[in-house]
């Protein structure tokens, strides 16, 4: 077997992941190649150069930035190999969603080399910034609002010693950046319609840290993406946002008590192939846990089964 490993130094030290490896190969045959991710290079042109040999299996080894990139190259070049995710990030969204294995990095290499592929979408989001017109990949969500607020006031240091709980302690100023504003919405081929929110998420997972389900009907295989408007303000609101998001989407859910997705005071999902969004003025956008820049428009699509995952 012919495996690549597209790892990002910054998460990891190259030595513990052939450790792990050679003891799941356990004397099996195979030929592995590594290829470093850098800041300039978060993970396409590594992702390009590991498919130059051919290999039999991708492995991307890092966090959330790191899976997303290798993933846009092989949605954007539509490489047949099948793709397996070593989760060594703070959220690994798109791994939990998977079922992967996290923070035991021997479990997530037998998984890459024993799973069973999945077809996986891979959502694409055009955009006007500063820089220009750009297109960018995703497989968790985007959005703008009090996620990406949340992303912009989180303490990096902070994010290293705590992971994903670095955000909670965000939250309280994310909330103070995020004004709710009228904008305009459009679904698949339907009329524009225009809608209230401070946060608009647009997801292909809908499962976050702590088993928090922002998306409970999101299945990053079926070909749709899910979305969800928040409109909460005061005390009264946002207690009765918490409650749906964790105890109705969540607990309930999970102990088979939970009912079909509805819409709240506060809360509005949907479904969609394609989503356009107009804002009033240019709001921050992040994209799979990433601040990608302020836009006044911009349109979301999904690439069905764009690629293969362990």
């Amino acid at each position: 077997m012919r495996i690549a490993i597209v790892w990002n130094p910054a998460k990891t030290e190259r030595d513990p992941l052939e450790t792990a490896l050679a003891d799941v190969l356990d004397g099996k045959p195979a030929e592995v190649r590594w290829f470093e991710t850098t800041e300039e290079d978060p993970g396409r042109g590594a992702a390009q150069a590991a498919l130059a040999g051919e290999p039999d299996l991708l492995v991307v080894a890092g966090g959330d930035g790191t899976v997303r990139a290798v993933a846009e190259y092989l949605a954007d070049s539509a490489a047949d190999v099948e793709l397996a995710i070593l989760p060594l990030g703070t959220g690994n969204l798109l791994a939990r969603n998977l079922d992967v294995p996290i923070e035991d990095v021997p479990a997530a290499f037998r998984q890459a080399l024993d799973g069973e592929a999945r077809p996986v979408d891979v959502g694409w989001v055009e955009l006007t910034t500063d820089a220009g017109r750009e297109r960018h990949g995703f497989v968790v969500m985007l959005g703008f609002g009090l996620d990406a607020q949340m992303i912009v006031e989180t303490d990096e240091d902070l994010k290293e010693r705590a992971g994903w709980l670095a955000y909670v302690e965000s939250l309280g100023r994310a909330l103070s950046g995020s004004d709710v504003v009228s904008f305009g919405l459009t679904v698949d081929d339907g009329h524009p319609q225009t809608v209230a929110g401070h946060t608009l998420l647009i997801g292909n997972c809908g499962a976050l840290q702590g088993g928090v389900k922002l998306l409970p009907e999101a299945d990053p295989g079926d070909g749709e993406l899910d979305y969800l408007v928040l409109s909460a303000e005061g005390v009264a609101q946002w207690l009765g946002t918490v409650k749906k998001m964790v105890w109705d989407d969540g607990v309930k859910r999970l102990i088979g008590r939970g009912e079909q997705d509805a819409d709240s005071e506060s809360v509005r999902r949907g479904r969609a192939s394609v989503v356009a969004v107009t804002l009033p003025e240019p709001r921050l956008l992040e994209v799979d846990g990433e601040e990608l820049g302020q836009a006044r428009e911009f349109t979301v699509t999904v690439q069905p089964a764009a690629m293969r995952v362990r």
